[in-house]
């Protein structure tokens, strides 16, 4: 009879493990990345931003990998929760031994990672989280963003809104960091263009849990002239849906953030709003190049259509290995000092990661909503380069912690 100790089969098991996970003899050790997302809190973005990443890891690995070696994604669920963010970040860092971390998507969740990423020294590519606070405020050297922050989109919006004559005006909005921070971003947008308006009124619902009728009717006695919404996912549905039967948006110009993505403009179906302003993803009439091989190879893929946070996911995907390549090396140190100025080429053409504020220059589609065969679409609209809404890098100093 053989006796194996219980020491003895733990180091087999682990031998074992090591040995599946390096793969067949002779071939390179994986890069493991640390994503994580927000899965089961907004599904309608995560779930196809997740397709993205995947595709653009394929497409990568494809090629060879970065530095000769596989990219592996280590992927974990924060249900939208700040605090199961950072258990899964400090797992990811502490036990699966990933090299940087990437993801996030509502705004106070990005800011406990990126807070977690100081700490620890540990490279964060925040896909999605859009408060400016994550680069200017409570900005650190270990973290990035991708996408244009709330500044950023409400100045592009800003650019048409204050050409209207409307004076009078009221805002709806989530409450929690991002619906605050795209409020006061808009104000300060257009205090700059149109000192002379007046707001009037202000709803602050809860996050999917928005009681429509008392927030239109608050907004209607308050008699705006236009309104900035800021509501998304079903919470923009219930607004929609509550206000047009109220009659809230006849004759008012309505500013809509992120309205015009596939995301919450889709699910609208023929109750779509008409002629908001909004910015969105009109991935069915960009003729772009880079564009049109993304969606070739995702259509291919997944049969389906990309959503915008299928190109989110592809570019930050993108992004990782970009940033690996550059540095030649999973060093910290290396991939922030690679990482800082990069340009990285994405389906909506080239961004650059500046080096001052780690805010990358990606643009956002900014246009009009309108019904085609019976489902809502974006017309009239044009890409706003996200380089032209930032600030300088001498009024970034004074936006940094430090200066």
């Amino acid at each position: 009879m053989i006796i194996i100790d219980r020491r003895q089969l733990l180091l087999a098991g682990t031998a074992l493990a090591a040995a599946l996970a390096a793969g067949p003899a002779g071939a390179a050790e994986s890069i493991r990345i640390g994503e994580i997302n927000s899965y089961s809190g907004l599904p309608a973005f995560t779930l196809p931003y997740r397709n993205g990443w995947q595709l653009a890891l394929a497409q990568i690995n494809e090629r060879g990998g970065v530095l000769g070696r596989p990219l592996e994604v280590i992927s974990r669920d924060d249900g939208g929760k700040p605090g199961d963010a950072l258990t899964a970040a400090n797992e990811l860092v502490a036990r699966e031994n990933v090299v940087l971390l990437m993801g996030g998507f509502f705004s106070h969740v990005g800011l406990a990672l990126a807070d977690f990423a100081a700490q620890k020294r540990t490279l964060y590519i925040a896909a999605e989280p859009l408060t400016d606070a994550l680069v200017w405020e409570k900005g650190n050297r270990y973290t990035f963003r991708l996408r244009p922050s709330v500044s950023m989109q409400a100045a592009m919006l800003a650019e048409e809104a204050a050409k209207w004559p409307a004076k009078r005006w009221a805002t709806v909005a989530p409450n929690y960091e991002y619906g605050k921070s795209a409020v006061a971003a808009f104000k300060a947008a257009m205090a700059k263009k149109r000192p002379d308006l007046e707001w009037v009124a202000e709803q602050w619902p809860t996050q999917n849990k928005i009681d429509a009728g008392p927030t239109v009717q608050a907004l209607a006695q308050a008699n705006p002239e236009a309104i900035f919404n800021v509501t998304f996912g079903a919470d923009l549905a219930q607004f929609v849906r509550e206000g047009e039967t109220r009659g809230l948006f006849k004759g008012r110009e309505v500013v809509s953030l992120l309205t015009g993505e596939p995301e919450y403009l889709d699910p609208l179906k023929g109750e779509a709003p008409v002629g908001w302003l909004v910015t969105g993803y009109p991935w069915y009439a960009i003729e772009a190049t880079a564009h049109k091989a993304f969606l070739e190879a995702y259509q291919a893929k997944f049969n389906d259509y990309p959503r915008l946070g299928s190109v989110v996911g592809y570019a930050a995907m993108q992004a990782v290995a970009a940033i690996i390549a550059k540095a030649g090396s999973t060093d910290t140190e290396k991939m922030i000092a690679a990482a800082e100025g990069i340009v990285v080429e994405t389906p909506l053409g080239p961004v650059t990661f500046r080096a001052s504020d780690h805010q990358a220059t990606m643009g956002a589609y900014v246009g009009r909503t309108a019904l085609k065969d019976g489902k809502g679409v974006m017309v009239d609209w044009h890409y706003a380069d996200g380089a032209a809404y930032l600030p300088s890098p001498e009024e970034v100093k004074k936006l940094r912690p430090g200066g």
